[in-house]
């Protein structure tokens, strides 16, 4: 499982230190696409293949927003491995896409990292209501 929050730095060739714990995890080859709000996701290849699965069982022939869902995921999809030095080069349209230039937060969330530029990750870390989300929560089964 992922956690904890990483702060970093992307290089001039685009590529980004993975903090060990996560490499730990990661193995070598991993999967890095777009996310929701703004970030990057990343999965293992174990999980990348779940979320695939799911994603296939969608009713995309019938369904406008499963293609779409599918599609935002897919097509922003890219594998990456890790170099010697436990960086990665992230795909440019994926930097573009987070708003990613120099600074960046690494955030583990469970099952996945999110890649964050630290701009935004400071906009959205700080914008939290917890009281209101926590109250939410309990409508899934999660109390404190």
């Amino acid at each position: 499982m992922f956690m904890s929050k990483y702060n970093h730095t992307i290089d001039t060739k685009g590529r980004l230190i993975i903090p060990s714990k996560f490499r730990e995890i990661l193995e070598e080859e991993f999967v890095v696409t777009r996310g929701m709000d703004g970030c990057l996701f990343v999965y293992t290849n174990d999980d990348w293949i779940d979320f695939e699965t799911k994603l296939s069982a969608l009713p995309q022939t019938t369904n406008k927003d499963a293609r779409k869902f599918a599609r935002f995921f897919l097509s922003g999809a890219s594998r990456v491995e890790l170099d010697k030095q436990g960086r990665i080069l992230l795909p440019g349209d994926l930097r573009d896409f987070a708003k990613l230039e120099k600074d960046v937060v690494l955030v583990g969330v469970g099952k996945r990292i999110e890649i964050w530029s630290k701009e935004k990750w400071d906009d959205v870390s700080t914008d939290l209501d917890m009281d209101d989300i926590a109250a939410s929560m309990e409508g899934y089964g999660l109390t404190m």
